[in-house]
């Protein structure tokens, strides 16, 4: 195996889906973006957690943070841009206390004990590009709202660390389910 595959692996990434209309806004403008850029499309999402590629694990993983967890409230801090592919652009939200019980309740329930450290944020364009040029876009860049609600969850098998356009096109949904919060309606 050469170097530059030996860190990467097939896995399952667990997505937090936007409600609308925070769904559609964020996936019209990828999708102007991708175009734009000739980048790849993409759904809208902010990953909690990457874990072993186990697709019983992700269903019943998923099943389980459905119960537990009720749609989720995320505060966007800022437009930020990274010379990370997966992180070209992106808007950061602040993290709270449900969005964490969201990420441990799965990886418990996937049994992962991964290393993946939650850092929510919803990317809005996967592109190698000049810092300068980064820059400008998340300049140019305004979200009409200072908050979004999330409220489905999507288990994704993926390479990772993603690094291209083919990779990401090659993303499959693997399971989905909406947050009901049933446990918690006490």
């Amino acid at each position: 195996m050469s170097t530059l595959n030996k860190y990467r692996r097939v896995v399952i990434a667990y997505w937090l889906i936007p409600a609308e209309p925070a769904h559609t806004f964020f996936q019209r403008l990828i999708e102007d973006l991708a175009c734009r850029y000739s980048a790849p499309h993409f759904e809208p999402h902010v990953t909690i957690h990457v874990g072993a590629n186990h697709l019983d694990a992700a269903e019943k993983a998923l099943l389980k943070a459905a119960r537990e967890c009720q749609p989720i409230k995320l505060k966007a801090l800022e437009i930020g841009h990274s010379d990370e592919f997966i992180k070209t652009l992106f808007v950061q939200f602040a993290p709270n206390g449900k969005l964490r019980q969201l990420h441990e309740a799965i990886r418990d329930a996937a049994q992962d004990s991964s290393d993946y450290e939650l850092n929510p944020h919803l990317s809005l364009l996967y592109k190698n590009m000049s810092v300068t040029a980064r820059r400008e876009l998340a300049d140019s860049i305004k979200v009409p709202f200072s908050e979004a609600i999330f409220d489905s969850l999507k288990a994704v098998r993926c390479i990772s660390p993603t690094r291209s356009r083919a990779e990401v096109e090659a993303w499959r949904v693997m399971a989905s389910t909406a947050l009901s919060g049933v446990a918690d309606a006490r």
